[in-house]
């Protein structure tokens, strides 16, 4: 379970120690032995919290899978102009004989 909790704190750009993590869990344990209704509210705020870091994640690796998907595929080639005509010279006019 720390491992998850430190996970999503890393998440967040959040760092903390053990040693501090255990204090903060005993701070909240206390807090709700003495406060029951307590327990609601901070549920509820983890639960907010923790959706919107799935989504969060989710959103991320949907992106980064798309750009990878856009890099791996082919381009199509660019559209080419049809070949123009060679250009010909008009005939050359041919000389006749007057009989």
């Amino acid at each position: 379970m720390t491992n998850v909790v430190e996970k999503g704190l890393r998440r967040l750009g959040i760092t903390i120690s053990r040693p501090i993590l255990g204090i903060i869990a005993i701070i909240f344990g206390i807090l709700f032995i003495i406060f029951p209704p307590l327990i609601a509210y901070l549920i509820g705020i983890f639960l907010i919290i923790e959706g919107i870091l799935l989504l969060t994640d989710y959103l991320e690796i949907r992106r980064q899978h798309e750009t990878t998907a856009n890099m791996s595929s082919p381009q199509p080639p660019p559209p080419t102009s049809p070949p123009s005509p060679i250009p010909t010279s008009p005939p050359s006019p041919t000389k006749t004989e007057n009989p």
